[in-house]
């Protein structure tokens, strides 16, 4: 006779699958004791930049139960967006795999709401919130600790089986389940990311400056980009792929299967040159439904102009 955590978390592993989510994973919601030191560590190091967010609600990042009440379990989710072709001018300035398609928040939040829906239709009176990248969740620990990969030393979630192109998401309900055992670390005596980093901010095995990454300053830095950096770009225009395309789990990515998450038509094709004289108007049609959005297009053409020589 199946128990009801087993029946419950076997019925809600199997929605998450036919959702589009390529694996789940659980685990009991809890203080992050492990995550706690190495947090404060990070902020006391200024590795945040001027990600002044990073520092509020401290105990809420570590705790999910302060987040919801009486909450039980943290499902984490992962959503594949590893695309089927890139950019093809090799001298145009570089995108971010991840914002190629439609932005990623309104895409996993929905199906997060299916998957709550589901489970309350399913199970009965069910609490619990969603979160994509956008509350204080450290969403990397818990997909670790349900099983879902490992913390690689460019500090990404990795998986065997897929590598890492892929979105973290959570559920965090008031709801018993059977949880998964946290997996092994696989990186090994690679450096491969740490030697890769343009702008070295991989300054150790597992910590990211990360006011040094590309990704920050093409994103979250608002003010002028610092001149220390020029030169330095890689070419990245919006965010950075390097520390996971030169990571050898990476090889066994494959394409996403999602349509939303499918580049505008123009965006591929587009040169050196169009970058270089991009308009607004161009920008708000292919970036209409992106994650591009976030820079605006005077941000976006901050970059670009950095990058030229």
């Amino acid at each position: 006779m199946i128990n009801a955590k087993t029946k419950n978390t076997d019925l809600i592993k199997a929605e998450a699958k036919r959702l589009g989510f390529m694996s789940c994973g659980i685990s009991k919601a809890g203080f992050l004791e492990e995550e706690a030191p190495r947090l404060e560590n990070w902020l006391n190091k200024n590795m945040n930049g001027q990600m002044q967010y990073m520092e509020n609600h401290f105990d809420k990042r570590l705790n999910p139960t302060l987040l919801v009440e009486d909450s039980k379990s943290v499902i984490s989710l992962l959503l594949n967006y590893y695309p089927s072709e890139t950019q093809q001018d090799p001298d145009a300035p570089k995108l971010s795999k991840y914002a190629y398609g439609n932005d990623y928040h309104h895409i996993i939040k929905h199906k997060l709401k299916s998957l709550l829906f589901f489970i309350q239709d399913e199970i009965g009176e069910v609490s619990g919130r969603a979160f994509v990248d956008s509350a204080p969740v450290l969403d990397k620990a818990w997909a670790a600790k349900s099983g879902l990969g490992w913390i690689g030393k460019h500090s990404n979630l990795i998986t065997q089986q897929v590598g890492s192109f892929y979105f973290i998401a959570e559920l965090i309900i008031d709801l018993d389940l059977e949880y998964d055992a946290a997996t092994t670390d696989h990186c090994g005596t690679c450096t491969a990311c740490i030697d890769a980093c343009p702008t070295e901010a991989i300054t150790e095995p597992y910590v990211v400056d990360g006011s040094k990454c590309i990704s920050y300053l093409t994103i979250e830095l608002k003010e002028n980009l610092p001149t220390d950096f020029k030169g330095k770009m890689d070419d990245w225009m919006f965010g950075c792929d390097v520390c996971q395309d030169v990571c050898p789990w990476n090889r066994f990515s494959k394409s996403h299967s999602e349509p939303l998450f499918n580049p505008h038509p123009e965006l591929l094709s587009m040169t050196k040159k169009d970058w270089e004289e991009i308009t607004e108007d161009t920008f708000k049609k292919v970036f209409q439904k992106s994650a591009v959005k976030r820079t605006k297009f005077a941000g976006l053409t901050r970059n670009i102009n950095f990058l030229k020589k």
